[in-house]
């Protein structure tokens, strides 16, 4: 607290500080990277986080909308961090939802559930396939007990070999 009072520090949250970072163009303090506070909260307080729904999807490539709230799931607490602007929210998920945290498979989870059933195509396969490693596919076909079933069936068509 004494080193963020005297200005070379900055109070993020409770217990959580970084260096600003200078925009020297424009003379702008520039808030934290949002996966750096959570990877922070994450150490910090021993809890599980998982991206959710649209980030998830945005990540893997399925969607090009680009979320404007940072949502992650998470086996701790629920709560709001403020970042500026902008605000990270953590919301408490069940343990089941929470076994894949920090696996491929977990981010690829979230993502079709956000999708939803009735919008996941060939193409949005194709583009998993693409997307993953064999490593990553590997990771797939160990996970699909934590999916549910309709998940868990696209995830074993995203890991089978491609038909040529």
């Amino acid at each position: 607290m004494r080193h963020a009072r005297r200005g070379g520090i900055r109070k993020v949250g409770r217990g959580l500080y970084d260096r600003p970072r200078q925009l020297a163009r424009l003379g702008r303090t520039l808030p934290p990277l949002s996966e750096n506070v959570v990877q922070a909260m994450q150490a910090r307080d021993h809890s599980r986080v998982l991206l959710s729904g649209a980030h998830a999807a945005n990540l893997l490539g399925l969607s090009t909308q680009v979320p404007v709230r940072a949502v992650y799931l998470t086996d701790g607490r629920a709560r709001k961090v403020p970042l500026g602007q902008q605000q990270i929210i953590f919301k408490h998920a069940a343990t089941r939802q929470m076994a894949t945290a920090g696996r491929i498979s977990g981010t690829v989870i979230q993502a079709l559930r956000w999708l939803g059933r009735n919008q996941v195509d060939l193409g949005t396969i194709t583009a998993l396939r693409r997307r993953l490693s064999d490593q990553d596919k590997k990771q797939l076909l160990q996970d699909l007990r934590y999916a549910p079933a309709w998940i868990a069936d696209i995830m074993r068509r995203v890991a089978e070999p491609a038909a040529t």
